[in-house]
């Protein structure tokens, strides 16, 4: 069986750097933290009192009041971020076979915020068990795919991919292989989350997980760097429609991108802390490149997974160096997390479409909050991490890492499109 071809015909994004993707992108390329003190709940009692969240963002905006009431803010951010990549691909529903594009979408964590209230309230009464009817439907991770389906009439495969921060690459990786495989011709991929509440932080907060500079929360993500303490929550979503390329040729759609193949591994080592060695690293990375036919050689941009925490930093590294070998010191790495923070399962659809973008516009964006003299004795410097500016370079393919709490990892190659080819 021939396998089919798959590109990237729209993008959407709702991020802590940009309410789409023009500003998202405008701000990773000047280097923007999103990072500040947290607005959604009172912090006074929490260790991390700062976050990356989505500014100026009111949900009225985009929905009628009845209606927002109805979604948590990780669905929220999922329509958002969905309508945008839809109305950029162009795809009509008028005119498109809608049992043939499905959404696959990633979140994992899900509909906290409103489990958290729902708990705080009925532990406020009598023990009689007065829940909205909303509760469960708001709260569950596969709503948003659902939510998304419902909207637009897309009667394809549709579910959620749970990967903990891979989930969102797992999305994109599910959707790329149903569609090479023929049984659709479009997929809304992505993921979302909305964790910044009290249970949010203050659970990252007990494993030691955040960073505590409260002193400094703009500069507080620092990849790389020997002083970095924990990543930065962040919130939002981000949205991909994949598309079978003679579908996308068949209609004009403008074409960012192609796909040209997923990898998936696991780490099998720890709950929460990665192999030492990169072990699953290093696996995830060589089946991408295995399943893209590709070269190490043939990559010029990762951006890799770089939370800013203390082992994830430093097996990732070696990882690199294991699978890229002396072309490692070519490429060039850099970790948007710096920017953005950690948006959990939304964070591999985000940092997808930063390595889409960055095909297709020859830019690099930078790791910022990194300074001279905050070196890492166990992290190879000869290594190119883009610190603090943006870099210009002909950028050939590009390799997205995410990996996960429970050792998921899970990374895309994304190529430029020769329509020649």
């Amino acid at each position: 069986m021939e396998l089919k071809r798959v590109v990237v015909t729209g993008l959407g994004a709702i991020t802590p750097l940009g309410n789409n993707v023009p500003e998202t992108w405008s701000s990773l390329i000047k280097g923007v933290s999103g990072a500040g003190p947290i607005t959604r709940f009172d912090t006074s009692k929490h260790k991390t009192k700062f976050a990356c969240e989505v500014k100026d963002f009111n949900p009225n905006n985009f929905f009628d009041r009845k209606e927002a009431r109805k979604y948590d803010l990780f669905a929220q951010f999922a329509l958002i971020c969905a309508k945008e990549a839809i109305k950029d691909s162009g795809l009509d529903t008028e005119k498109e076979d809608l049992d043939r594009i499905g959404v696959i979408w990633g979140a994992g964590i899900g509909g906290i915020e409103t489990f958290e209230h729902e708990v705080a309230e009925f532990a406020k009464g009598d023990g009689t068990p007065r829940f909205s009817p909303f509760f469960i439907p708001k709260m569950i991770s596969d709503l948003s795919a659902g939510h998304i389906s419902i909207e637009y009439g897309f009667r394809g495969p549709n579910f959620c991919t749970v990967a903990a921060c891979a989930s969102s690459t797992n999305a994109i990786a599910d959707a790329f292989n149903y569609i090479r495989l023929g049984k659709a011709n479009a997929f809304v991929c992505g993921g979302s989350e909305a964790a910044i509440t009290a249970s949010g932080v203050g659970g990252f907060n007990s494993m030691h997980a955040l960073s505590t500079r409260n002193d400094e929360p703009m500069t507080a993500s620092r990849p790389f760097s020997k002083s970095r303490d924990g990543f930065v929550m962040a919130e939002g979503g981000a949205c991909l429609i994949l598309e079978e390329l003679e579908h996308a040729l068949a209609r004009g759609a403008k074409i960012y991108a192609e796909v040209a193949g997923v990898g998936l591994s696991a780490d099998a080592y720890h709950m929460t802390a990665p192999h030492p060695e990169g072990l699953g690293a290093i696996n995830v990375m060589k089946n991408t490149l295995s399943d893209a036919e590709m070269q190490p050689g043939d990559i010029d941009y990762i951006n890799v997974h770089g939370t800013s925490t203390g082992l994830g930093d430093i097996a990732e590294t070696k990882a690199i160096k294991a699978v890229f070998g002396e072309h490692a010191y070519d490429l060039n790495i850099s970790s948007t997390k710096s920017q953005t923070g950690h948006l959990l399962g939304a964070t591999g659809a985000i940092e997808a479409i930063a390595c889409v973008l960055a095909v297709q516009n020859d830019i690099i964006p930078p790791t910022i909050n990194f300074k001279e003299g905050d070196e890492d004795p166990e992290i190879d410097y000869k290594l190119n991490f883009t610190f603090n500016k943006a870099c210009k370079r002909v950028v050939r393919a590009a390799l997205s890492n995410t990996f996960g709490f429970g050792g998921h990892n899970a990374s895309v190659i994304v190529k430029k499109w020769n329509p020649n080819s």
